[in-house]
């Protein structure tokens, strides 16, 4: 059971890795410096396609990745 946790563990961190990588930022340049949070919080760049399935896959994962860590610690104690 230990080692099968551990491996999935290592799996979702790879997979949470992955995830963060292939995200863009969220301000490119300039005009992302410029504007900061509001361009964000007012709406004017809603995540679609790629980028949306990739949020919600990162957070998946590290949900899982925080479940599995707590599930290994309380498995090896």
């Amino acid at each position: 059971m230990e080692l099968f946790l551990k491996i999935l563990l290592i799996i979702f961190s790879i997979g949470v890795i992955t995830a963060v990588l292939l995200q863009e930022g969220k301000s490119a340049g300039l005009t992302g410096a410029i504007s900061g949070g509001a361009e964000h919080l007012f709406g004017k760049a809603k995540a679609r396609g790629m980028e949306l399935v990739l949020e919600r896959a990162t957070v998946v994962l590290a949900a899982g990745f925080f479940i599995l860590a707590i599930a290994v610690a309380v498995v090896i104690k």
